[in-house]
Order: C-alpha cells, then sequence, then structure tokens
C-alpha cells in the first residue's frame, strides 16, 4: 500500500480510495499511527484524526492494541419483518395485524392525474396532516413529507450532517434506524433508556461530547415499548435547551394508534427540528408515507433533495392516506386497533406473570420486550425448536450490547400466549440459566 498526505484530510482520502479500489481489502491491517507519521513526516496527531474519521465513517475499525484495520464490506443488517417460508410461529417480524388496516384501495377517490408542476402535497391531506401535527409542533413549523418514518429520518439527518458526524440515538435503537446510521456512515452514540424513555443524563454526555443530532423516540419505543413520562420529556426539553444547535428527531412512529399521550421534547430555542409521524402502523406499510413536522430551513432542503427525483411523494399515496385520515370509519378501526394492541400484549404479560416471569408494565407499541443478563441467543434457539420465532435483543444494540428478546403480540391470541409463557417457562428451566437468573427463575 502507499498512503499519501499531508493533512487528516489528504491521508484519509488517499486510504479510502484504496479501500473503494481494492487495493485495500477487507481485514488489512493499516500502519500504526506511529509508523505512517514518521513515514509522511506529519504528526501523529494529523494521522489518528484521519483514522477515528475512517473508523467513524465505517471505512475502517480500531481494535485498541491490534490497530486499526479496514472495515468488512457493508451488509443490509437485520430487518424487520416476516421470514418466508419459516414453519415457526412469528412473534419476530414487528408487522401490525393486517386485520387492523383498512382496504386502502377501496377507499381511493377518482382523481385526475397530476402531472409535472403540480402542488407537491395534496392541500386535502395537508389539512388533514396539520390535524396530526400542530399541537405538537413548535409554532411556525412547516410540513413535508417523505416515503415512511425511515426515509424520512435518512433524508432530515442528509439535509445537515457529513458522514462520520456523531448521533445520539437510543440503545437499544430501532433497526431501521440503526441501518440508517450505517449506511450513511453517521457515528450512533448509544444513549441509554429507561422505562420512562431516553434518559436525560446520558444525552447530556453524549451532547456534551459532540453529538450534532439526536434521534429519539417519544412513546412506543421499538424495541422495549418505552415511553417518555412527562417528566423525563420535560428533563430532555432542558438538556436540549441547552444545545440549540443540535438537530432534534423525534420519530413518533406510532402516533395514530398509541395509547400513551405524547409529551413534547422540542425546546423553543432548538433551531433544526423535525417531527415524524409515519402511517405504517396505522394504515399499512406498505403506504410507505410519513408526515413530517419541521423548522423552515428544513422543509427548504428536503424539498431540494426531493426534487431531483421529481420533487414529490406519489399523489396515489397521498390520496389513499388522505381518504383514510378523513374517515370516521378507519378512525374508529385504528381506535379499536390502538386498544387491541394493548389487551394482546396484557394478555401476553399475564400469561408471563402466571408462569413467574414478570415484564414491565408500561409499554406500549406491537410488542413486548423481555430483558436480560446475557446473550438472547441460546433462549431465542431453545423457543425456535419449540416452535416460536422471537427476536433476540443484541441486534438493536448500539455498540454496547443489550441483551432481552423482543416479542410481536400483535396477532397473538390468549391461547397462544398462555402456550407460549409455558414454553419460555420450561425453556429456562431448561438450561438458559444466565436468562433464568435475570429473570428472577430458578
Amino acid at each position: 500500500m502507499k498512503i499519501t498526505g499531508q493533512t487528516a484530510s489528504a491521508v484519509f482520502e488517499s486510504i479510502r480510495q484504496q479501500i473503494l479500489s481494492g487495493a485495500l481489502v477487507p481485514g488489512q491491517l493499516l500502519p500504526p499511527v506511529r509508523d505512517l507519521a514518521l513515514a509522511l513526516g506529519i504528526n501523529r496527531n494529523t494521522v489518528a484524526s484521519a483514522y477515528k474519521r475512517l473508523d467513524a465513517a465505517g471505512l475502517a475499525q480500531t481494535q485498541g492494541r491490534r490497530g486499526t484495520v479496514v472495515s468488512a464490506r457493508p451488509s443490509p443488517g437485520a430487518q424487520e419483518g416476516t421470514q418466508a417460508g419459516s414453519a415457526l410461529h412469528d412473534l419476530a417480524s414487528g408487522n401490525p395485524d393486517p386485520r387492523c388496516l383498512p382496504d386502502l384501495r377501496a377507499l381511493l377517490p377518482a382523481r385526475p392525474p397530476r402531472l409535472y408542476g403540480a402542488a407537491t402535497i395534496d392541500p386535502v391531506l395537508a389539512e388533514l396532516a396539520h390535524q396530526q401535527l400542530a399541537a405538537d409542533c413548535p409554532a411556525g413549523y412547516a410540513l413535508e413529507l417523505a416515503h415512511g418514518a425511515v426515509d424520512a429520518i435518512e433524508r432530515v439527518l442528509a439535509c445537515w450532517l457529513l458522514a462520520g458526524d456523531p448521533v445520539a440515538v437510543e440503545n437499544p435503537c430501532f433497526l431501521g434506524s440503526l441501518n440508517t446510521m450505517r449506511a450513511a456512515g453517521y457515528d450512533a452514540v448509544a444513549v441509554a433508556i429507561d422505562d420512562e424513555g431516553m434518559q436525560a443524563q446520558a444525552l447530556e454526555q453524549a451532547l456534551a461530547a459532540g453529538a450534532r443530532a439526536v434521534l429519539l423516540t417519544p412513546r412506543a419505543h421499538n424495541p422495549t415499548g418505552a415511553s417518555l413520562s412527562r417528566r423525563r420529556a420535560r428533563a430532555l426539553r432542558q438538556v436540549l435547551e441547552r444545545y440549540p444547535q443540535v438537530l432534534v428527531l423525534v420519530d413518533d412512529h406510532f402516533a395514530l394508534l398509541s395509547r400513551q399521550p405524547y409529551h413534547a421534547v422540542i425546546p423553543p430555542t432548538t433551531r433544526r427540528w423535525a417531527l415524524l409521524r409515519s402511517l405504517s402502523k396505522s394504515l399499512g406499510p406498505d403506504l410507505r408515507l410519513a408526515l413530517i413536522g419541521c423548522d423552515a430551513e428544513t422543509a427548504a432542503r428536503l424539498r431540494l433533495r426531493m426534487a431531483p427525483g421529481t420533487g414529490w411523494v406519489s399523489h396515489l399515496l397521498q390520496d389513499a392516506a388522505a381518504a383514510a385520515l378523513g374517515s370516521g370509519r378507519v378512525a374508529a378501526r385504528m381506535k379499536r386497533a390502538g386498544y387491541d394492541y394493548v389487551a394482546r400484549r396484557e394478555v401476553l404479560r399475564q400469561a408471563l406473570r402466571a408462569e413467574g416471569i414478570a415484564v414491565g408494565a408500561q409499554m406500549d407499541g406491537l410488542n413486548l420486550w423481555l430483558p436480560l443478563q446475557c446473550d438472547s441467543q441460546p433462549l431465542v434457539m431453545a423457543l425456535a425448536q419449540r416452535g416460536w420465532q422471537v427476536r433476540g435483543g443484541e441486534v438493536f444494540s448500539v455498540h454496547t450490547p443489550v441483551h432481552g428478546v423482543r416479542i410481536t403480540t400483535a396477532t397473538l391470541t390468549a391461547t397462544d400466549a398462555r402456550r407460549f409463557a409455558r414454553d419460555l417457562r420450561e425453556a429456562l428451566a431448561a438450561g438458559v440459566q444466565g436468562a433464568a437468573a435475570a429473570l428472577g427463575l430458578t
């Protein structure tokens, strides 16, 4: 290898080009910082800065005394959804219950075709979207659309950040958000959460260390189901008031189904912010549409990012969303679905409790989170042998492993809940001792 450069940026670019060209291959060790600095006649801190940027961009990985090695080719990572052809009872997908979703095709109104130059947001949908956002957005907000929450997160972050920039995220973190961080080369900074959501002191530490953005879930956190309490939201807001330059993204993905109140965390001093409300859980993942309330400059940059891709979210999707949001029948169906999801999760919680397995009561969303103090995979495999597919918690981890099991309860019947609870108890008793100890079982 021949690395050149006299500045950190030049050294970074030299190594980056060799990685992209294949001259440096995954697993190959880069020269020690001291040796490369001597060879190039530059300060060691310059080389260290270049290596740090390579690490942040996902091109190389610093491994302590082993040095810095070229990273493996990026993979898509774990994805949400059902595994086709599996014979297991699926409690891992994170999907809503199809029976709770409206038939959007039947709701589509007859509209003339829209052509280039048409308004990017349909006026009917805009009015309905403002009804969803106005009470919870800072004054003077602008409305934009994206192709779902993950697309909105990617677009908003790209408006203001560069590869390698640190972003404070919950640990554990939603898979879609984690994959977005990895694909874009952002440095995900783990912020601990508890039953009341993201911890304010941990967020303060991340922002003080230089995080340029924060992404948090106000309710129905995936995977744990945590929702911000009024007290916690106030504490987070007070922290963010001290960092007005930080971009704040609030992913309120379960808004139309949640039985928990929304507590605002965006202070009026924050300059760049976005509140995201996806319609995927309430109207169906295939709708691919999310509402975005944001500051005016972020909205302008989002429009610029949409313009090269023809400039708008499909009006067919907007028509379907508007028809559903404006339907009293669909609204009643969504309300029932929200209560159904609460009831199904509670049925499983009570079934687990009857088997001596205690889990938190304050959860929201489509899943139930079972915390562990050890690797979840032995328990996941033991449950698979009994016919159940659940999601191991480690895939949601940001750097520091978080152990647990996520159980999707959206379609779980009471009979299956009792059977699963018995099988879980038997799996623990059969030898997953670390997990059993974590749950207070012997």
